[in-house]
């Protein structure tokens, strides 16, 4: 096995492999990283949104991509506490859901291409899975030790598909 890979040891996951890779700041996350890459895809292609979605769709899209990302790193700030950390990456992951939903009116009123549309659905996706999984760890993260670890999903996207 490479390094910075090793095998879980449950038995439905033994052929899993797990990746971790140390974090300094919130700027090291994949997570947010992808979420910041996704949250500029968006201000892109909605520059282009009909002017009287300037106060609704378009900017509700933008705010609550734009949230997702501010939520991670004011997550990373408070891992003193697990209970704010894993508060905060909750409000992410609804911020993250709150785009998908954009997303989709977006998709339906036709000012977002199919193909733009399910490569962001699916970036979402990873996002909130991502942030389920730092949720779910969230002991690992919030730990005394200052060496933070970033566990990777098996789907996680890799960042030079961005």
């Amino acid at each position: 096995m490479g390094s910075g890979q090793r095998t879980t040891g449950s038995s439905e996951s033994k052929t899993r492999t797990e990746h971790k890779m140390g974090v300094v700041d919130y700027k090291g996350l994949r997570v947010y990283r992808l979420a910041f890459e996704a949250a500029m895809q968006v201000f892109e292609f909605s520059k282009v949104f009909p002017a009287d979605e300037k106060y609704s769709l378009r900017d509700q899209m933008r705010r609550s991509s734009r949230s997702a990302c501010a939520n991670i790193a004011e997550a990373w700030r408070k891992r003193r506490y697990q209970p704010a950390f894993v508060s905060k990456l909750s409000d992410a992951d609804a911020e993250a859901a709150e785009t998908e939903v954009w997303l989709e009116f977006a998709l339906r009123c036709g000012y977002i291409a199919p193909d733009c549309y399910a490569k962001l659905r699916d970036h979402y996706d990873h996002i909130c899975r991502q942030l389920r999984v730092m949720m779910d760890g969230a002991e690992q993260w919030c730990s005394s030790s200052h060496e933070a670890r970033e566990q990777l999903a098996d789907y996680f996207v890799d960042a030079a598909e961005l």
